[in-house]
Order: C-alpha cells, then sequence, then structure tokens
C-alpha cells in the first residue's frame, strides 16, 4: 500500500495481483491509518481496532467501523497508474420496501438491548436492504454508545460528549428504526412471539434478538452510602464519575480490571490522586500473565497511582476505607471495576436454554427457532479454542450482532470470527486477538518496558491468544493466522 493525496483528500493506493484499487486512507472509526494496515485478500484492515474494508466497493465490512470509506478510479497506462474521479457513495439502503426474496424477510423484528451488538445488527439489517418493521428497545436513557470510550477518552476529558453517541438522531429516523428508550422489558413469549415492557405496552415479533449486555458486580461494603460509590457501564455513570471528578482530591478504585485501570489512568489524566485496591499480586495477571501484569503496574505506577494488592475493602468510616489489611485510604468518592455478570435473566425466564450465558448455534440461534442473541450474553460453539465460549468484548459484540443479523434475513453464515478487544493505558495500548481461558506457556518476543513486544499465550503448543504493544501489524497478522 501506498499513501498520498488526491484534490486534497487523503488516499491509500493498494495493489492485489494486477488489480490497483484507491480508498480513502483512514478508517471510520477511530481514523486510523489504513496504509499501515493489512490487505487480506480484496479486504484492507485497520492497524488500530481490526476493522475492514472492501477495496472495491470501501464498504465496511466487519465492526468497530460501520461507515464506508471512499473509493477513486483507477487507470493503469503502462507503468504508471493514475487515480482518476471519486467514485460515488455507496447507495444509503433502501428501507421502505423489502428486498431480496420476500419469502425470507421476517415482516418484523424486534431487538431486546440497545448497546453495541443491538445497534450494529439493526445497521446491518437496514444495509442489507430489510425493509420490514424494526425496533429497538432499550432500558438506558441515552441512545446507543460509544462504550469503550467511557472509561478512556471520555473519562479522561479528551474527548466530548456529542463523540459518545455511536449514531447521530436523525439515524434512527431516516432508517426507520423505533428506538425505545427508558424501557424495561418484564417477560419474553418466545411462543406467542411477544415482548411485553414493565409499562405494559406489548410488541410483537417475527424474529427476535435478545442484546441484554451485562451489569457490573455490585459490592456490598459496610458503611458505605450510596452517593460514595460509583459504577462504570452506561453514559450516565459516565457523566456521574466526571461530575465527582471536578472536585475530588483523591479516588479509590476497588478492583485491578481492565475497567479499573483505565479509570485510573483516566482520573490521573486530570490530576487526580487514586488509589487501586485488589486482591490480586498483580494487576490483570490471570488475563495476561505476571510479566504483563507487572509491566501494567509498573506504568500506572509512574504516573503516580497507589496500589494496595493482596487487600480487599473491609468496611467505610466517612471518607476513609478500612482495607482488609488494616490500612486506611481516604477518599473523595469510589468506584468499583470488579467484573460483569451477563444478563441473561429474561433469556432464562423464557425458557431458552441457559450454560453460563445464553447457548447459540454457530449462527447465533438459541434454543428457540427465530430467537436469537449476541453479545455478553452470547455463548457460542468456537473453533478456535475448540469449545463454547462467552466473551466480554466490545468489538466481538458488534461483530456478533452483524453475524446475527445477517442469519435473521436466513443466510445462514457460521460465526467464527476471532474475538478482538483494546485496553488503553495513558499513551500504552495493549491489543489483544483469540481467547485464552487458561495456558501453560506464554512467549514474549521483544521488550516489554520498551513497549515493543508481542505476547503469546499457549496451550499444548498451540497459540490461542496474542497481545501486542507497539505492533499493531502483527496483531493484524495473529487474527488472520487464527481465522485461517
Amino acid at each position: 500500500m501506498v499513501a498520498g493525496s488526491v484534490d486534497g483528500d487523503d488516499v491509500v493506493l493498494a495493489r492485489r495481483g494486477d488489480e490497483i484499487f484507491a480508498v480513502g486512507a483512514h478508517c471510520t472509526h477511530y481514523h486510523g491509518p489504513l496504509a499501515d494496515g493489512l490487505i487480506v485478500g480484496d479486504t484492507v484492515r485497520c492497524p488500530w481496532h481490526h476493522a475492514c474494508f472492501s477495496l472495491r466497493t470501501g464498504e465496511a465490512l466487519r465492526a468497530p467501523a460501520l461507515d464506508p470509506i471512499a473509493c477513486w478510479r483507477t487507470e493503469r497506462v503502462g507503468n504508471m497508474v493514475f487515480v482518476r474521479e471519486k467514485l460515488g457513495e455507496p447507495a444509503s439502503p433502501q428501507v421502505n420496501q423489502p428486498s431480496g426474496n420476500p419469502g425470507t424477510m421476517p415482516a418484523s423484528v424486534v431487538i431486546v438491548g440497545g448497546g453495541a451488538a443491538g445497534l450494529a445488527a439493526a445497521d446491518m439489517l437496514r444495509r442489507l436492504g430489510y425493509g420490514g418493521s424494526l425496533t429497538m428497545i432499550s432500558a438506558d436513557d441515552a441512545p446507543p454508545t460509544d462504550r469503550p470510550n467511557l472509561s478512556k477518552d471520555f473519562l479522561a476529558g479528551t474527548a466530548p460528549e456529542d463523540w459518545i453517541p455511536l449514531r447521530p438522531p436523525e439515524y434512527y429516523t431516516e432508517r426507520r428504526i423505533d428506538l425505545v428508550q427508558n424501557a424495561r422489558v418484564s417477560s419474553l413469549d418466545v411462543t406467542e412471539k411477544r415482548v411485553l415492557l414493565e409499562n405494559g405496552t406489548t410488541y410483537a415479533f417475527e424474529v427476535l434478538l435478545i442484546t441484554t449486555g451485562a451489569d457490573p458486580v455490585r459490592l456490598e461494603i459496610p458503611g458505605a452510602t450510596l452517593s460514595q460509590i460509583h459504577y462504570l457501564r452506561t453514559f450516565a455513570d459516565s457523566r456521574a464519575i466526571v461530575a465527582r471528578a471536578a472536585s475530588a482530591r483523591q479516588v479509590m478504585v476497588v478492583g485491578a480490571s481492565f475497567i479499573g485501570l483505565e479509570v485510573a489512568a483516566s482520573l490521573r489524566t486530570r490530576n487526580i490522586n487514586v488509589h487501586v485496591v485488589a486482591p490480586e499480586s498483580q494487576p490483570l495477571e490471570r488475563i495476561l500473565g505476571p510479566d504483563v501484569g507487572r509491566f501494567i503496574r509498573n506504568l500506572h505506577e509512574e504516573k503516580g497511582v497507589v496500589f494496595h494488592l493482596g487487600a480487599t475493602v473491609g468496611r467505610m468510616d466517612g471518607r476513609a476505607a478500612i482495607l482488609s489489611d488494616g490500612s486506611r485510604v481516604d477518599a473523595d468518592f469510589v468506584v468499583v471495576g470488579v467484573g460483569v455478570r451477563p444478563a441473561i435473566g429474561l433469556a432464562e425466564q423464557a425458557g431458552l436454554k441457559i450454560d453460563r450465558g445464553v447457548a447459540v448455534n454457530e449462527y447465533l440461534e438459541t434454543s428457540a427457532p427465530g430467537v436469537f442473541a449476541a453479545g455478553d450474553i452470547a455463548r457460542w460453539p468456537d473453533r478456535h479454542s475448540g469449545g463454547a465460549i462467552r466473551v466480554e468484548h466490545w468489538v466481538l459484540a458488534e461483530r456478533q450482532g452483524q453475524a446475527a443479523a445477517r442469519n435473521m434475513l436466513g443466510r445462514r453464515e457460521r460465526f467464527d470470527a476471532v474475538p478482538f478487544f483494546w485496553s488503553q493505558h495513558y499513551d500504552v495500548a495493549i491489543n489483544y486477538v483469540g481467547h485464552a481461558e487458561k495456558w501453560d506457556a506464554i512467549d514474549i518476543d521483544g521488550d516489554l518496558n520498551a513497549r515493543d513486544c508481542r505476547v503469546t499465550y499457549k496451550q499444548n503448543n498451540r497459540p490461542l491468544a496474542v497481545a501486542t504493544i507497539g505492533r499493531d501489524r502483527e496483531s493484524l497478522e495473529a487474527e488472520v493466522m487464527m481465522e485461517r
């Protein structure tokens, strides 16, 4: 790939065999540089968060990007390639009339859940030309949001509020997506094909997608008041923490999870003193191993974060937290990040098969025909790891939503994406592909302290997952290797 510009537009010129393509140079997700990415077949993948675009049409084929990149016509004359006029934007989906075989088009689709998986599914349904009734029911007071930003740039104060909604309000009107907010579902009737809300409203469906996500694990801390304890899952949660941070001098984070440590990094960016309390011996050791855990701990300590590891919170005494080791930490408020639990209550009540999540087949269909599940709640058969897994990754939730949408329209496409997530700590990004619940060997190529390494997690000498720092292209290559 070669990067350049055409009439003021940044463009990437890409060659595949005898074909030459010219496309927009930046990913439509976070503006990642596609010239540093990877060509796979007739697609290009973004090095930052692994979005995938068609080189032929510019279409965003895989999340987290939802919007296409531009394309230009190319012409080869002898040994020269000329980039000519910009081609028309991919046509907006026509949602007034169903397209394709009407027999495969459900009359109505209801999506329960207003997160990444639900929006990605609704978006894909309309992109595929589905013209029937489409309803999204969300318990949140905000439309679907860019959730990773809530613990990263927005919380750090470097991203404005208008970056957070995944789509503007007019999007839902133009695509005829009935977004019902502040609505709680009381029951699902998969036999009569009805969704009942707590306020008594009923929605009929021909096909249902459940994307209820996960809820934060809540701690009972003796002596704590409701105003002292914060959790981070929604836009409202993040805004509440930002409001408290405006007058805070010291904060305690309970839990050395990805969310907990990203909150710690964001609050340090605001010059707030941060103490992290967690029972582990090293942060993230269970997921990334002791060496990476030690590196992350050192990274935070260099920024002034104080760790209290091997300890838990025993009780609150006013502003002071009394820890299990007897030490005392003063805090203006507390953020708890000790994990989440899949929100499977509705699926369980509906009689769907449950297996530490909602059990789905390779097409993301549950035990009830015409009822699908995607995102944090779904446990699916994963050919990469050889068993059924459930993964709480934002990008994966979007990709499952997209796959479910295709299968809701009868495409019968097996979901076999390799899980991917990223975590940001100050100026250090960690990319992780694959899924390793356990391993017997960790290979480190490069230098953690130099922020230039590839960490491979193996079981029986088989690579299950790869974490990279400063090696974005290698992360893409690892993803492709696992796919193949």
